[in-house]
């Protein structure tokens, strides 16, 4: 019996040593657990989210989507014609290689007179000769290469296969870039949407155009929230494919007419990009942009090249 009491004292000490260590280890547990609390300087890690730029500590601009199409209006309305000067910088992108092949800037003057006639005069910068004239009336446009005594004549629908950039360039490329055209209420749906968080702010009109009962992707007009100035329009295909991707930056004032004078121009599908820096904008300036400056006839001796 004595042995079998001495071996129930030695039970009830182990147990006693057992619960002894868990109340230890529990204590030690809650001590850490308190040091994470009142050290949070030392095991805590903090990172600060970027707010793009050095605008976090400016206040936001709210708009409605009515407003935001008012903004496109009083941009587009006003501007019957204009006459620009730039630098222009073709560069061509192969996606398979994911290589990009600037070229040389050159100088370039742009004439628009409503509702779709377009010249694009392009100058070598050091002589200041032309090396490309391209004129637009409508969806048929013709360009003239003097260096190598080419006259093109296609459609603007026609997409560019040519090497050489300068080519491929279309008139209906410059012109849904140059002018951002308000939604028309009779052929699409315009919706609103505020993509802000912590590191962006921006508000997104979505075009959708109404084909056949259907509603398919148009074009989206995304709105800086620090200053409700328009920063890209991206236009789409049926499918949703974009067909220009167009940036816009640094906007200035002409008299009442807001022009950017940073026009990124960027077409996937021709696998080319034009940015466009605006040195001067003369807008409705009629003595300069007169019918007849849309005219481009073929020069004699010239290589007459269809494009189909």
């Amino acid at each position: 019996m004595s042995g079998i009491r001495r071996a129930q004292d030695g039970d009830e000490k182990g147990d006693a040593r057992v619960n002894h260590g868990e109340a230890a280890r529990a204590g030690r547990v809650a001590m850490v657990c308190l040091g994470l609390f009142l050290a949070p300087a030392c095991l805590v890690r903090r990172h600060v989210i970027p707010t793009g730029g050095n605008r976090q500590n400016l206040p936001l601009m709210n708009a409605t989507k009515e407003e935001l199409i008012a903004r496109i209006h009083q941009i587009s309305d006003p501007i019957d014609s204009f006459l620009i000067r730039a630098d222009l910088s073709p560069s061509v992108v192969n996606p398979s290689k994911r290589v990009v092949t600037e070229y040389a800037t050159i100088g370039a003057y742009i004439l628009f007179r409503r509702p779709n006639d377009l010249r694009i005069i392009g100058q070598e910068p050091v002589m200041s000769t032309t090396i490309l004239d391209m004129a637009s009336t409508g969806n048929e446009f013709h360009v003239y290469l003097p260096t190598k005594n080419r006259f093109l004549v296609g459609q603007s629908d026609v997409p560019g296969t040519s090497k050489n950039v300068l080519e491929n360039l279309r008139p209906s490329a410059f012109l849904n870039s140059l002018l951002i055209a308000p939604p028309d209420p009779e052929t699409s749906v315009t919706l609103l949407e505020d993509d802000t968080d912590n590191t962006k702010a921006i508000y997104i009109l979505l075009i959708l155009d109404r084909q056949r009962g259907r509603l398919l992707p148009g074009r989206n007009v995304y709105f800086d929230r620090y200053s409700l100035q328009i920063i890209e329009q991206k236009a789409f295909d049926p499918l949703g494919a974009i067909i220009s991707d167009t940036k816009y930056s640094n906007w200035k004032r002409y008299g009442n007419v807001e022009f950017p004078s940073g026009i990124d121009i960027r077409r996937p599908r021709e696998n080319y990009e034009v940015q466009l820096t605006v040195l001067s904008v003369k807008i409705n300036a009629a003595a300069n942009v007169t019918p007849e400056k849309f005219v481009l006839r073929q020069p004699e001796g010239t290589k007459l090249e269809q494009l189909n």
